[in-house]
């Protein structure tokens, strides 16, 4: 008899390919046990609801992706870091665009913490360090990235680029380049204004005696 952990495994990567094949927003669970040739109930044992086996396909999609970013920092830093791990995330989008979508689904807070989301946190701030930022201004920076990489790659998997010119392969380069020299010059605090001189007191003049 095979394990129920095992068969929800499968389960829950056959919902990810599922998303790959007519995206995230589509798979539910009647679609899902219709490709694998089940009964919608007989998927229930392994999923609560559509809710809980979006949630499981995007911890898989975390997780994919965190281990493809891992890999390819190996032994990189600076401008060669950013440059791996933008491409690690963009290579993944293209080639698995609904589990792409599926790592940008909101997952609870207690989900969120125990998922590989906090690991692609900790390697940006990784790759965030060799450009000698703050704490706060390294936050401002992971946003920054995330939103940068996020848009972009959506855009280019929905298809945006494709009748236009440059490549979007030379965009990207760019952009790449373009962050490195921000991150490089990145602005820090700004000078504390000088303190104003009070005005000197009015001096006071005798008043000549009657």
């Amino acid at each position: 008899m095979a394990r129920a952990g095992l068969a929800a495994e499968r389960v829950v990567r056959a919902g990810a390919e599922l998303a790959d094949e007519i995206g995230f927003e589509q798979v539910t669970p009647s679609e899902l046990a219709r490709k694998l040739g089940i009964r919608t109930a007989s998927l229930y044992s392994h999923v609560k609801n559509a809710h809980d086996l979006k949630t499981k396909i995007a911890l898989l999609a975390l997780e994919e992706l965190a281990d493809q970013a891992s890999a390819a920092l190996a032994g990189r830093a600076g401008r060669d870091a950013l440059g791996a791990f933008a491409n690690a995330y963009r290579d993944y989008a293209l080639q698995h665009p609904g589990r792409f979508a599926a790592a940008g689904f909101r997952l609870d807070a207690e989900a969120a913490a125990a998922s590989a989301g906090v690991r692609h946190s900790r390697m940006m701030r990784a790759i965030l360090r060799g450009y000698d930022l703050t704490e706060l201004q390294q936050t401002h920076a992971v946003r920054l990235l995330g939103s940068v990489f996020s848009g972009y790659v959506g855009l280019e998997t929905a298809g945006g680029f494709r009748h236009s010119s440059p490549d979007s392969q030379e965009s990207w380069t760019e952009i790449l380049d373009a962050l490195d020299s921000l991150l490089r010059s990145w602005p820090g605090p700004p000078d504390p204004l000088p303190l104003a001189t009070p005005p000197p007191a009015p001096r006071r003049t005798k008043r000549p005696r009657t």
